[in-house]
C-alpha cells in the first residue's frame, strides 16, 4: 500500500498523539509526519497522569496542527523575507543624552550599509530617551512588520521587556554595542569595551608622569558596556596605584553620561585637590566636553591629560586645540556595516551568513557576537580617522580649529 494512502487526518494525529505513549507513537504511521515535534508532547507525558495530562497533550497538539515546526522558509525566528524589498528592520538606540553619535553617525552608517545589502529594504528608526520608550518603539516597528530588531539598549536589563515582546511576534533581536543581559538573543555587535577602558588607563599611566594624581569620571554604570570601561580602566589603574606610581584623588560615576554633570563633579575635584590634577579619565568625549569646561575656568585646559571615547566631530575638535588629548577610537561605521550585514541575514533567513564569528555567554545563553577592536587616537595619529574616512575635514576644521589642520 502506498504511503499516501495511510496517512492519517488532523483529527486522527490529535487522538494518537493524545493517546499514546512518545515510543508508541514510534510505530504509528504518523510517525514520519510527526516527529519533528515529539518535543511539543514530551513534557505533556511527564507532568503526571489524568486530565492534566491529557490537557496538556491536548494543547500541544494544537500547537502541532497550527504549525510548530513548519516546514515554511523562516528567518531567524520567524518567516523570512523573500526578496530585499521585503526586508523590515527596527533600529532603536538612546538619545543624544549620552552621546550624539548614535542618531548622527551610527544610524546613517547603518541606513547606507542595508541599502547595499539589500535594496529597496525599509529600516524603521527611532530614539529613546528611557526604556519604557524603547519599547513602545519596538511594538510600534513590530506592528509596521519589523522582522529584525536592531537595539543599543540605555541599561543592561531595562530592554528584557523589548525582547519578550519581539519573540511573541518572531522577530529577532541584536544588540548594537550595548549589550541587553540575560536575554536570549539573536547577535550581539561591540567593540572590546574591557580594552577601551584598559587604553585609556594607559594612556595616563603612560602620559600624565610618575606620581601623578588623577580624577576618573566613569560614567553611569547602568550598561555591561560602561561597566566594562570602567572594570578595565581599574585593571590598569589598580596595580599603579598600588605600587605608588599614582594617586587616584576623586573617582566618581556621572549620572546619566551628561556633560554638565560631569562639569560639576570636575569641579568638585578641583576643589578638593586644589587643583593638583595632573590627569582626568572621561569615559568619553561628551564627558571630556564637562571636565574641558571646568578646566578652562580654572585655566588649566591644555595642562592637563584629559582622555575620551568615540571620536566625536566635538572631541576631535578639542584635541586639535589641545584641550583633549586622546580618544578612543571605535570605527563605528565597520560596527553599523556588521549590524547591517547580520540583521539583513537573519531577516532574509540566512543565519550563516549573519558574520557573527565569535560567542557570548549571555548568563548562560549563547550569543553569536562580533567583537571589533578600538584604537587610541591622539594629535600624532589624528589623521587615521580623516584617511578611514571617519569623519571629514570640513566637518573637524572649521573656525579656531582650522589652522590646526595642517596634515
Amino acid at each position: 500500500m502506498a504511503w499516501a494512502n495511510t496517512q492519517p487526518n488532523a483529527a486522527q494525529q490529535v487522538r494518537n498523539l493524545m493517546l499514546t505513549t512518545p515510543r508508541q507513537r514510534a510505530n504509528l504511521p504518523a510517525r514520519r509526519l510527526s516527529k519533528r515535534f515529539d518535543s511539543c508532547f514530551e513534557h505533556s507525558y511527564q507532568d503526571g497522569a489524568g486530565m492534566k495530562r491529557i490537557m496538556a497533550s491536548a494543547a500541544a497538539a494544537a500547537l502541532l496542527l497550527s504549525g510548530c515546526g513548519s516546514a515554511k522558509s523562516e528567518g531567524a525566528n520567524g518567516p523570512a523575507a523573500t526578496s530585499s524589498k521585503d526586508v523590515i528592520i527596527g533600529w532603536i538606540s538612546p538619545d543624544a543624552t549620552s552621546s550624539t553619535r548614535w542618531d548622527t553617525q551610527d544610524r546613517p552608517a547603518f541606513e547606507k550599509a542595508v541599502q547595499a545589502l539589500a535594496p529597496g529594504a525599509k529600516v524603521i528608526a527611532s530614539t529613546a530617551p528611557n526604556d519604557q520608550a524603547m519599547l513602545q518603539q519596538a511594538e510600534s516597528a513590530i506592528t509596521q512588520g519589523a522582522k529584525v530588531l536592531v537595539i543599543n539598549p540605555i541599561t543592561a536589563e531595562g530592554a528584557l521587556p523589548v525582547v519578550d515582546r519581539a519573540r511573541r511576534d518572531h522577530v529577532a533581536v541584536i544588540s548594537y554595542e550595548g549589550l541587553i543581559a540575560k536575554a536570549p538573543l539573536d547577535g550581539y555587535i561591540t567593540f572590546n569595551n574591557l580594552e577601551v577602558g584598559r587604553l585609556q588607563a594607559k594612556y595616563i599611566v603612560d602620559h600624565a608622569g610618575a606620581g601623578a594624581t588623577i580624577a576618573v569620571m566613569n560614567g553611569a554604570q547602568v550598561c555591561e558596556a560602561c561597566i566594562a570601561f570602567k572594570k578595565g580602566a581599574h585593571e590598569v589603574f589598580d596595580p599603579a596605584v598600588q605600587s605608588g606610581a599614582l594617586k587616584i584623588g576623586y573617582e566618581a560615576d556621572t549620572p546619566d553620561w551628561q556633560a554638565t554633570k560631569a562639569q560639576a563633579q570636575t569641579d568638585q575635584a578641583l576643589t578638593k585637590l586644589g587643583d593638583n590634577v595632573n590627569a582626568i579619565l572621561a569615559a568619553n568625549d561628551g564627558l571630556a566636553g564637562g571636565v574641558i569646561a571646568s578646566l578652562k575656568a580654572r585655566q588649566l585646559n591644555g595642562k592637563v591629560v584629559v582622555t575620551g571615547q568615540d571620536a566625536t566631530v566635538a572631541g576631535l575638535q578639542e584635541i586639535l586645540l589641545g584641550n583633549q588629548t586622546m580618544t578612543v577610537y571605535k570605527d563605528l561605521h565597520k560596527q553599523a556595516q556588521a549590524a547591517a550585514k547580520a540583521a539583513v541575514a537573519l531577516a532574509m533567513g540566512k543565519q550563516g551568513e549573519t558574520g557573527l564569528t565569535d560567542t557570548y555567554d549571555n548568563s548562560g545563553s549563547k550569543v553569536p557576537a562580533l567583537f571589533l577592536q578600538p584604537v587610541v587616537v591622539d594629535r600624532a595619529n589624528i589623521k587615521q580617522v580623516f584617511d578611514d574616512g571617519f569623519v571629514t575635514k570640513a566637518q573637524i576644521c572649521t573656525g579656531d580649529v582650522a589652522s590646526k589642520c595642517d596634515f
